[in-house]
């Protein structure tokens, strides 16, 4: 069943409509904030549902615009706590040993947005998956600019996509190690290349940056430090 609690212009409160009549045997969920519409779609059902808001003429999204992938991971968490990083010197930036849910079953989203060029509306679809090696059906047969959008996504968060026909990275080096956007990534890396003109070929090390805190903390002096023990002094320093 789709739920929905919709409060909207009167462009899209047709596809309002239309969506929980079409597609309320698939498990989706309708969401509405700042007067967009997102439909959550259950990874299983991603490909029938594409195909539906394709082909069905109360929908007609002919255009894929955008496909990328989310890492929920420590969601709602601050990463940078500013005001003490010069003690703790602390974040996910610096710590190599990031604790992360990585068998959350909603860890990883893919997330796409579409286009109906007769209708002149819009929507998001977003569809959870989960492990250590996510999955979901490639959107390559319903939309074919997905092609290059899912490789990105398999680069940058690992998620792989099923039925792919050339699924392999497209932004990195194809001896990257690791998935850079996934939340427990070090902003360090995993190896260092260079070029050796004695082997005449890029190399990779170990990395040898040290861990460093890159959020300066500045105090000001005004009205915001009032009364918290802060001092001129150390506001002059």
């Amino acid at each position: 069943m789709v739920k929905h609690s919709l409060t909207r212009n009167a462009r899209l409160d047709a596809l309002a409509v239309a969506i929980p009549e079409k597609l309320a045997e698939h498990g989706c969920e309708l969401i509405d904030e700042v007067g967009e519409l997102t439909l959550v779609v259950p990874a299983e059902r991603l490909l029938e549902v594409c195909w539906t808001l394709r082909d069905d003429a109360a929908f007609r999204f002919e255009q894929l615009i955008d496909l990328c992938g989310v890492d929920y991971a420590t969601y709602g968490q601050s990463e940078w706590e500013t005001e003490e990083a010069s003690f703790t010197g602390f974040g996910r930036g610096v710590d190599r040993d990031l604790d992360v849910a990585v068998d959350d079953s909603k860890r990883f989203a893919v997330v796409v947005h579409l286009l109906s060029l007769a209708h002149n509306w819009r929507l998001r679809l977003r569809t959870y998956v989960g492990g250590s090696q996510p999955m979901v059906d490639s959107l390559i047969p319903v939309w074919a600019a997905a092609n290059w959008f899912e490789r990105e996504a398999f680069d940058l968060y690992g998620i792989l996509f099923k039925g792919h026909p050339d699924l392999r990275r497209i932004l990195t080096d194809y001896g990257f190690v690791g998935h850079p956007f996934r939340k427990d990534f070090p902003l360090s890396g995993q190896v260092e290349m260079r070029y050796d003109p004695e082997q005449q070929r890029v190399v990779y090390e170990p990395v040898s940056i040290e861990p460093r805190v890159l959020v300066p903390r500045v105090i000001r002096d005004d009205s915001r430090y009032v009364g918290d023990g802060v001092s001129k002094e150390a506001g002059d320093a």
